[in-house]
């Protein structure tokens, strides 16, 4: 009697198509989690501003457009402050890997859809 040893092609075959269906589902879930992280980096990056703003009002009674050192953007993340007053401020900040961008306000009008605080990111 004649012994063989392997796999024959069929066998090879469907795993295969096997390996491709299952390539096929993981990808676009992973395809997506680049961008998650960008967004979180950009919530993370206005928390981190909304504790620089609220350190300098307790110092200085006011808040202002210029930290210097007290607070850094994370690489590839542009914060840009907007109607900085004495009782309030809004941020915006964006990701060069997103066009997806956040937004906070702090004191004064807090347009619908948003808390006092809070990153909303659209």
């Amino acid at each position: 009697m004649l012994s063989r040893k392997g796999f024959t092609l069929i066998e090879l075959l469907i795993v295969v198509v096997i390996i491709g269906i299952l390539a096929a589902i993981a990808i676009p879930k992973f395809a997506n989690t680049k961008e998650k992280a960008y967004v979180a980096s950009m919530k993370s990056d206005l928390r981190n501003l909304v504790n620089a703003e609220e350190s300098y009002f307790a110092d200085y009674t006011t808040y202002t457009t210029d930290l210097g050192t007290a607070y850094g953007e994370s690489p590839g993340v542009t914060v840009t402050l907007a109607s900085v007053s004495g009782t309030g401020w809004q941020a915006t900040s964006a990701h060069n890997g997103t066009t997806k961008t956040c937004i906070i306000y702090l004191g004064g009008t807090v347009p619908s859809g948003s808390n006092e605080g809070e990153p909303y990111c659209n």
